[in-house]
This record gives C-alpha cells, structure tokens and sequence, in this order.
C-alpha cells in the first residue's frame, strides 16, 4: 500500500492540473441537474452533496490536456461522464437495494424506488443532451455503445446473482461492461475532445479500459478488506448482495464442502447472521485469495503504466501515471 504521504503527494500532482476545470464541471453539473419537476432537482442536489471521487470526470480532463488545455467540449463531455455515472449508481442501488451510498442513505431509501428509478432516467437522458448539444457523432456514437454496454451488464449481473458457479471469465466480463468500459469511453471522449486520431483515441482506451479492470478489482478486494467508515457502505456488502467476486471465485476454487456452505448461507440469507463475516474472511485468508487478486488487478496496472509511458512526458502524462498508482493501491 502506498503511504498517505505518498498518496497525497500523488493527489495534488492530479488536482493542480484540473481543479479549476472541475470546478466548472461541477457548476455545470448543477446547472443542468435542475428539472421541472421539484423532486428531481432535489434528488440531482443530494446525489451531487454526496461528492465522490469524481475519477472519470479527472480521467477524461487529463487525457484531453495530454494535447493542450482543457476545452469547453472537454469540460462539457466530463460533466456528461459523472451524470451517466451517477445515474447508474441510482440504479444499482435500486437493484441492489443499497441502503447507503458513499457514508449516507442511498436515494432509494429517502425517497422509494419508483421515483428513485425515474430520477435516473431524467439523469441518462439529460447527460445525452447535453453530449448532444456539441452536434457529433462520434461522440454519441461512443456514449450510446456505453450506455448499452453498461445495461447489458447489469442484466448480467442479474442473472448471475446468488450462484456459486461464476467463473473468472465471468466476472471479467462483467467488470468489463460495468466498470472498464465507461473509464474507456472517458479516456476516447477526452482524445476526441483534443482532435486526436484514431490511432492515438484507440491507445488511450485501451490505457483506461486497463485502468477500470484494475480499479474494480481493487474494489472488490477491498470489499472484504477494508472498513465500512472507508468504504461508506457496509463491509462485505458485496457477498451479502450475492455477487460472488474475485476474491471468492478464488476462494470456492479450493473450498471444502463446509467452506462452500457458509459462503452459500451468506448468500441465500442476505446477511451474516448464520455465518459470521469473519468466518468468511478466514476462508480467503486460508486461501490465500486476496494476494491472488492483486496479483490480477496489478497485471492490469503493469499494461496501463506501459501504455501511458508511450505519451511524451508532460503535467498531463505524469498525472494519469498518478492516477493509475493511487487507483491500484489505494485503501479506500
């Protein structure tokens, strides 16, 4: 793990770049979160209060200022990136029936379901209006094969929830549709953005798509790893919620019968009850599991920081090599 001095140095190497373009994101967010319907306007406003790491709006900015300042359309796409984000974390909290998001009741719980699901449609489609506004195809091209992708994996996920069956492939497939495929799109839209060429488009997704495998996988780990204050939601959440990830896969691999029982009580209960967290923490450590998935998440990082490396050194290049560290070995 990286130490707090080291992150922190990190860090301000990346929000001395964008802090003041966020800045306009972030009041071009609220600008365009404001609905006819009074209950949406405020739903935008707590989802925005909320705050978060804003990583794809930072992801997008700094690719684009690989080849110069940041634009009006940079700005704009990166705005459209966190409102797309937003809204499928509003529906995944439904799905999931999350009771908290980020340290706070998640929206589902405030204000139900129903309105909770609409507010993440008015959410979507606001986002493509705003992408719409710059009259380019190949920016909505490359948001609308997003968006499918994203729902697509979802619907997956659905499918696969509660069953001990999932194989690696599996789970990659879904961190590929749920998590790697909108930090490619940020990393395209920024390229796109500056006036890039395709070739040049192409190798920066194919940095940021490596970079959201690595993120989610380091997610998921610290999912059993850290602590609730950290993660703002519940630890172990994951299992509880019957999503079997990596860190599990590796586990049932080499479970004993017993093993694969309390893992299946976990997930048929919908909590810890019967089968303490602890218990399921000392499968993965007598597994040796966590190590295992680090290991995958760090191959992923290792092809980031070789695709990254390719740019010419710059504020820019130097920061997106500070993201790809802070993002792998972060604890929280």
């Amino acid at each position: 793990m990286l130490s707090k001095l080291r992150q922190s140095v990190l860090g301000h190497e990346i929000s001395e770049l964008v802090q003041s373009d966020l800045a306009l994101v972030e009041r071009e967010i609220g600008v365009e979160s404001v609905a006819s319907v009074e209950a949406i306007t405020t739903i935008n406003q707590y989802l925005q209060a909320g705050g978060g790491k804003r990583l794809r709006p930072v992801l997008l900015l700094l690719t684009t200022r690989l080849f110069g300042p940041a634009t009006d359309t940079a700005r704009r796409l990166a705005a459209v990136v966190e409102m797309i984000h937003t809204a499928t974390l509003v529906h995944d909290d439904v799905i999931d029936v999350a009771r908290t998001r980020r340290g706070r009741p998640s929206i589902n719980v405030v204000w139900g379901n129903h309105t909770s699901v609409l507010a993440g449609d008015w959410l979507y489609m606001q986002a493509f209006q705003l992408a719409l506004r710059e009259r380019n195809f190949h920016i909505l091209d490359t948001l609308i094969s997003l968006t499918q992708m994203m729902v697509e994996g979802e619907l997956l996920q659905l499918e696969r929830l509660r069953r001990l069956d999932i194989s690696e492939a599996d789970y990659m497939e879904l961190v590929d549709r749920k998590t790697a495929c909108l930090f490619s799109a940020c990393a395209r839209l920024g390229a796109a953005a500056a006036g890039a060429d395709d070739a040049v488009e192409a190798k920066l997704s194919d940095f940021a798509w490596n970079l959201g495998m690595a993120f989610q996988l380091v997610d998921d780990i610290l999912d059993f790893t850290s602590t609730e204050k950290i993660l703002g939601k519940p630890a172990g959440n994951d299992l509880r919620e019957g999503k079997v990830t990596l860190p599990m896969i590796y586990a049932l691999e080499r479970a004993t019968p017993e093993e694969r029982q309390i893992v299946e009580t976990v997930i048929n209960d919908g909590n810890y009850e019967q089968a303490p967290f602890m218990r399921v923490l000392q499968i993965l450590e007598q597994h040796r599991t966590v190590p295992r998935a680090y290991e995958r998440a760090h191959a992923f990082t290792s092809k980031a920081r070789a695709l990254i490396a390719t740019f010419p050194e710059s504020p820019a290049q130097r920061a997106l090599q500070a993201v790809v560290e802070l993002v792998t070995e972060r604890a929280s």
